[in-house]
């Protein structure tokens, strides 16, 4: 898409009847961006378009995918792999937006529903790259670029005058009101994003702007994850009242005693209306090791999209045991596995690359 976009209007108030929906409720489209920044996957980059365009060819047939590419050579590359693969068709649209990186789960906004019409808004926060990397400038400008597009009213969060960062792998909601995050990612001063906020301050910014009335926090993430501790590898709700969350076997396995403590403080955790949390165990692939670096290989970074979910694999036994499980918590979607040995390399998978537009009727 080639127009000048107009600048969304932009609030610091709060989005008023507004709340965020469930990944699982109809979405109007996916978004994501297109790779080609090669030092995210030193020396494995050129199988990844490629995993790109069977993530884009499996959501096509069921929502439309909004990508995102730096310029116009990069939207020719595209359309190239696309077509090869199947992959191009009218419900894949192109926004030449430069971009640092393609991680839209965490630099885009969150979209937000109306509980009283059918409208959407978006929550704009700050992405400063998980207070890790130099290089953001373009992709904190990607959110509101997405909100433009959606026309979606945009809003900015603030605490003590200051912007509020946060990432979208970071949080994950059940549509009812709970939340749920982790205490390694948002109250660590290891990359720390907000300096001063503390478990209040977020519980109240999450109220304000995504309709949260409850806030489940887990402790840490696992092994290899550069944003230190996103939820999105972590624990998923699959239902209202239901998460799904891994679970590592190897007592000798860094990941062992975090995952338990995970499971124990969910298991004494509630909803919104203090009902019990249900939780379902997933299986940890085995250690995926490249160049002497353990990477974030999970099965909760999967993707709920309309009719289909999209399951990260890693060639590992247990793969077929998470999609089994998956299958039982969709038994009304396709469960798609994309194979994410490469992909992870970059340190995310297909929940870190996606971000959901909801559709407003709902």
């Amino acid at each position: 898409m080639r127009g000048k976009l107009q600048k969304p209007a932009q609030h610091f108030g709060t989005p008023r009847d507004f709340h965020m929906p469930a990944e699982w409720e109809p979405h109007e489209a996916t978004w994501l961006a297109w790779p080609y920044f090669r030092n995210d996957w030193p020396g494995k980059f050129e199988p990844i378009p490629w995993v790109y365009a069977e993530i884009i060819r499996n959501l096509s047939r069921h929502e439309r995918v909004e990508v995102i590419v730096k310029d116009a050579k990069a939207e020719k590359n595209a359309r190239k792999i696309l077509k090869l693969a199947n992959a191009l068709n009218k419900n894949v649209r192109f926004h030449r937006w430069p971009t640092n990186r393609v991680w839209t789960r965490d630099s885009g906004c969150s979209f937000l529903i109306n509980q009283n019409a059918p409208r959407l808004s978006a929550v704009k926060w700050r992405f400063n790259a998980w207070a890790k990397y130099p290089n953001f400038r373009h992709d904190d400008k990607i959110g509101s670029l997405m909100a433009a597009k959606g026309k979606a009213p945009e809003f900015r969060p603030l605490f003590n005058r200051k912007r509020v960062v946060l990432e979208g792998g970071s949080i994950d909601v059940n549509g009812q009101g709970t939340l749920l995050t982790t205490e390694e990612c948002l109250l660590s001063k290891v990359q720390q994003r907000n300096p001063g906020m503390k478990r209040e301050d977020y519980e109240g910014i999450f109220a304000d702007y995504l309709g949260i009335k409850n806030v489940v926090w887990l402790g840490n993430g696992i092994k290899g994850d550069d944003t230190h501790g996103h939820v999105d590898d972590l624990s998923r709700f699959v239902s209202p009242d239901t998460v799904v969350t891994v679970m590592e076997s190897n007592p000798k396995d860094p990941n062992y005693e975090p995952l338990r403590e995970n499971i124990r403080r969910l298991r004494a955790s509630f909803n919104q209306d203090g009902k019990p949390l249900a939780t379902i165990d997933l299986p940890m692939p085995s250690p995926v090791i490249f160049d002497g670096t353990r990477l974030p290989a999970s099965y909760a970074n999967f993707y709920i999209a309309n009719g289909v979910v999209l399951v990260p694999v890693f060639n590992d036994p247990n793969d077929r045991v998470a999609l089994d499980i998956l299958a039982d918590v969709f038994p009304d979607r396709d469960i798609i596995p994309i194979y994410c040995g490469d992909l992870v390399w970059g340190f995310g998978t297909i929940h870190c690359m996606t971000q959901q537009q909801p559709a407003a009727s709902t």
